[in-house]
């Protein structure tokens, strides 16, 4: 009797090499997201948002979906509905709680929203779904040219916001005593986020998107918390996920979040591990 999965049915190396021509944009889309995921979600961390991520990519599917819907552009879309929630956590949500409270709001709405959107496409349910799950085939090169715009946008806006948006992460009593404008700097922080979580809804899928948003960046803060050591860490293994994800996914017959996720979780429980065995040779040697 056949099992009921083997092997062929997960991964098929057949053809690898025309998919990897032809699917290059993917590639090139998740180096560009992988990187600059990492960095940013540095400051996610430093700054408590990782919760706030997934209420952003909820949106962020929504206005995809209604772009889908109404025969829009879906990036313009994603953007759209990314930036709405951005935008509004940034400025009703200065709080823990408060921002916790918005997004637990949010996150129902949008996806909800965005179910009924797709619900009422006609087409493949793959095309469709793909929003949710990731999809690697659809990266056409007027939307590669949109993810590297906005990707160049989101870097170039933290490397010149960087110091004063570190400063406010790790001490927002002390930056605001030094004349850091607080506010503006977490506004605009969330700005750049939003931008960011919309692009990464196109290859890893609105669900999964913490996977290059949170997941690199906190295997990073596992192994050191130098101000240089981190983000480049976090921009690496967020490389890692997505480019190793989708050459996995080139192969499969899964969607390409599940590979990305897996990646990720996998270098997250590496850097865990590390860090433990760290901890018990510095206690055995104090000992």
């Amino acid at each position: 009797m056949r099992p009921l999965l083997e092997w062929g049915d997960v991964f098929s190396f057949q053809d690898y090499g025309e998919l990897l021509a032809l699917l290059s944009n993917s590639l090139i889309a998740g180096a560009v997201l992988g990187v600059v995921g990492g960095l940013i979600g540095v400051f996610v961390m430093q700054r408590d948002l990782a919760f706030a991520v997934h209420g952003v990519s909820e949106l962020s599917f929504a206005g995809a979906a209604a772009a889908l819907l109404f025969g829009g552009s879906v990036v313009m879309g994603s953007l759209g509905g990314a930036l709405v929630a951005a935008v509004l956590i940034g400025v009703l949500g200065a709080r823990a709680r408060d921002r916790n409270s918005i997004v637990g709001v949010l996150m129902p709405f949008g996806l909800g929203l965005g179910i009924l959107f797709l619900s009422l496409v006609e087409g493949r349910t793959a095309n469709r779904f793909g929003l949710l799950t990731g999809q690697i085939v659809s990266v056409s090169n007027p939307d590669l040219g949109w993810l590297i715009g906005i990707s160049a946008v989101v870097l170039i806006g933290l490397l010149l916001m960087w110091n004063p948006l570190r400063f406010d992460s790790l001490d927002a009593e002390s930056a605001a005593a030094r004349g850091v404008p607080v506010r503006a700097v977490s506004l605009i922080f969330m700005v750049l986020l939003g931008l960011i979580v919309a692009v990464s809804v196109h290859i890893i899928g609105a669900l999964l998107v913490m996977a290059l948003l949170v997941t690199p960046a906190a295997a990073a803060m596992r192994l050191s918390s130098g101000p240089v050591a981190v983000p480049l860490l976090a921009a690496l293994f967020g490389f890692t996920a997505a480019v190793g994800g989708i050459l996995l996914a080139l192969a499969g017959t899964l969607p390409v979040s599940p590979y990305i996720t897996t990646i990720s979780f996998l270098i997250y429980a590496g850097c865990w591990t590390l860090q433990r065995v760290r901890s018990r040779v510095r206690r055995e040697a104090r000992g």
